[in-house]
């Protein structure tokens, strides 16, 4: 049985960061989720019990024996471990793509103390603007090279709140215990990439900045397959 591919999006934009590969990736023959996470910061923390049940809930039509893949962008990679712990179905892989990586054991927090001193002062009553309002659109404009994808996910983005970045996400034991690997798009995420190698995992890498996937989905849905048959 082929696993599905489970496509995690970042808790900072939206699930359209992901249809364009999702569409190459079915189209070659895959079947593919896409998981939303875009209610996950309502009420209190903690948030991530909420991403593990919204990626379960995505998947409970599909059948519990069937394998999936799981593939996490960004701060999504945070979660992977967690996600992973609470599904009823068997993980044959996990791809990190320009991801946060969680701790090979203990609590990983969501963000490093620079980014919340960086972050602090943009919070009003506790909640962040978008996340593509954080930059200049100089960093911004080079993610995007159709506007009309950039409205899409613009204007789907959450406004996160705070205590989100603030919270630490628990890393089950043996978490890595099945094949792992790396897809790097650019810095600042290619000290990431060296860590997955250093954790013997597979790496490879597609030029490009960090929402590269929307750019290239071809180029990233190839890569996703290959990355299926060599670890």
């Amino acid at each position: 049985m082929q696993p599905i591919f489970v496509l995690v999006h970042s808790p900072s934009v939206g699930p359209s960061t992901w249809h364009p590969v999702a569409e190459h990736l079915t189209a070659a023959g895959y079947q593919v989720r896409v998981p939303s996470l875009l209610h996950i910061g309502a009420g209190a923390p903690p948030f991530w019990p909420r991403i593990v049940d919204a990626v379960r809930d995505d998947l409970r039509h599909v059948p519990a024996g069937s394998p999936v893949m799981l593939v996490a962008h960004s701060k999504a990679g945070l979660f992977l471990p967690t996600i992973r712990s609470g599904l009823d179905h068997p993980v044959t892989s996990s791809i990190f793509v320009d991801a946060a990586l969680p701790a090979r054991t203990g609590p990983t927090p969501v963000a490093t103390p620079e980014l919340l001193d960086f972050l602090r002062p943009m919070a009003v009553n506790g909640r962040l603007p978008r996340w593509t309002d954080w930059w200049d659109e100089a960093e911004v404009a080079p993610m995007f090279s159709d506007p009309l994808v950039r409205r899409t996910v613009v204007e789907e983005q959450p406004t996160l709140p705070l205590s989100y970045y603030e919270e630490h996400i628990p890393v089950p034991d043996g978490w890595d215990d099945h094949p792992c690997s790396y897809l790097l798009f650019g810095p600042p995420y290619d000290g990431l990439a060296a860590e997955a190698r250093a954790r013997g995992w597979a790496v490879a890498h597609l030029p490009g900045a960090h929402l590269h996937q929307i750019i290239d989905p071809a180029g990233t849905a190839q890569h996703l397959a290959e990355l299926t048959t060599t670890t």
